[in-house]
Formats: C-alpha cells, sequence, structure tokens
C-alpha cells in the first residue's frame, strides 16, 4: 500500500505541473498542447494505464487491510480524543470521498477526450496552433469551472485529499522502514507542506477560473508562499512543544 501511495504522490505533482498551464494567460494554448503531448505520447499513455492500475491496487489493499485490522481486534481500543489524529481514524472515509471525485472529474474531462473525434466532436471542440489541430480541452475545462457546484466539489475534495495525505504521506516512510528519530521530524515537515500544498493549489485551480481571476498564477504562487511558510511554522512550534514535554 505504502508503495502504490508513493507512486500516487509523484503522479498528483506531475499532474498538478500540467493543470497550472490553465492559469496561463494564453487563451489555453499552453494547456492545450499540453494535454495533446499527454494523451498521444506513447509513453504517457504507459504510465496513464499503470496509474489506474495502482489507483485500483491502492484501494483494494487499503479495503483488505482493515477488514484484517477489524479481524484481528474486533473491539475497538479505547478512544481519549488524544492517541491519533482525526485523519487517521477515518482514512476509509477521506478515500471515499476521493473515489467520488475521481468518477467526476474522469467523466468529465478524461472520459469526454477519449470519446471524441475529429469527425464526430460532440463532447470536445477542437482548435488549430499553426499547423496542429487539437482537441480545446481547455475550454472544457473553463465551461465546467463556470458551476458554482462542480468548483465546490473539487474544493471539498481536496480538503479530504489534504486529510488523507497527512497521514498517509507520513505513514508511507515508516511502512517503508524509512523513519529515524534524527530525521522525523523533516518528514513531518515534508509531509504537512505537501498534504497542504498540492491540494491547496489543485483546488486553487478551479476557484480561480470560476472568478475569473487574470494573472491566476502570480496569485497562486504568492498565496502558495505565505501558506508554505505558516505550514512549517507551525509543525516546528508543534515539534518544540513535544520536545519541551
Amino acid at each position: 500500500m505504502a508503495l502504490t501511495g508513493a507512486f500516487l504522490s509523484l503522479f498528483l505533482v506531475v499532474h498538478l505541473i500540467g493543470n497550472l498551464q490553465l492559469l496561463k494567460d494564453d487563451g489555453g494554448m499552453a494547456f492545450n498542447i499540453y494535454a495533446d503531448f499527454m494523451g498521444h505520447n506513447p509513453l504517457i499513455q504507459t504510465v496513464s494505464i499503470l496509474n489506474f492500475t495502482f489507483i485500483i491496487l491502492h484501494i483494494i489493499t487499503s479495503v483488505i487491510l482493515t477488514r484484517l485490522n477489524n479481524k484481528a481486534r474486533p473491539v475497538s481500543y479505547a478512544y481519549d480524543g488524544k492517541s491519533s489524529a482525526w485523519s487517521s481514524r477515518n482514512m476509509g472515509i477521506l478515500g471515499t470521498v476521493i473515489l467520488i471525485f475521481l468518477v467526476v472529474h474522469l467523466s468529465n474531462f478524461w472520459g469526454k477526450s477519449k470519446l471524441t473525434t475529429f469527425e464526430a466532436g460532440s463532447y470536445v471542440p477542437y482548435v488549430t496552433y499553426g499547423e496542429a489541430t487539437m482537441q480545446n480541452l481547455y475550454d472544457v475545462v473553463a465551461i465546467s469551472f463556470q458551476e458554482w457546484w462542480l468548483v465546490a466539489l473539487y474544493v471539498v475534495s481536496m480538503i479530504g485529499l489534504a486529510f488523507h495525505l497527512s497521514h498517509g504521506f507520513i505513514s508511507m516512510f515508516q511502512t517503508l522502514g524509512l523513519n529515524h528519530s534524527k530525521y522525523n521530524f523533516v518528514i513531518k515537515i515534508v509531509g504537512y507542506e505537501f498534504a497542504i500544498l498540492v491540494p491547496a493549489m489543485f483546488a486553487a485551480i478551479p476557484v480561480f477560473m470560476f472568478l475569473n481571476l487574470q494573472g491566476g498564477l502570480l496569485y497562486l504562487f504568492a498565496g502558495i508562499g505565505v501558506l508554505a511558510l505558516v505550514v512549517g511554522a507551525m509543525v516546528s512550534n508543534g515539534h518544540k512543544q513535544q520536545l519541551a514535554v
């Protein structure tokens, strides 16, 4: 489960870099070129298949481990409100929220892209840059993100993803035996930074497009920079308090 989680975390970073092209003030050209490359490159298509495989494996292993844990201890541990984080106790709920989001996300964008042809482009329009003709997926995304409920769904789902990652990222190092008392603090900072900043940037994209903010990338990176400093300071302060106890 840790290995599938590691692969999916890497995929999130790559996917985010591509999606940030949506905020460039170029009428969608950068994003359309990126999407066309991703949709036709054989290596990327192979990785895409692996990604779907790892998502399924991640779900299956999480269900199996949960059932084994419940079977091994049918009576729950006594809970005093301090022994574990909320995210670690509700990974199943958070995973379900993310799964629902994936179904909506794939049906809205990936599904439309794959079901559209140039001759019968009923789902996605086409655009031409120079001599290259490709799907205008930017327009599909821009139109979709004018629906407030869809934007709200993305924001709520990214909050769920943040909680899911806040436990999963750090636990991944423990499962793989890579944690150590000397650098656990660094793992915790990187883990919380990753768990908050990556979902925050994903959530900001539909919000910025819904509000039609110009110069979205500038606003985003400025806000993420401030958020990174705040998260780092909070984790550092919490670590100092633990050492003082």
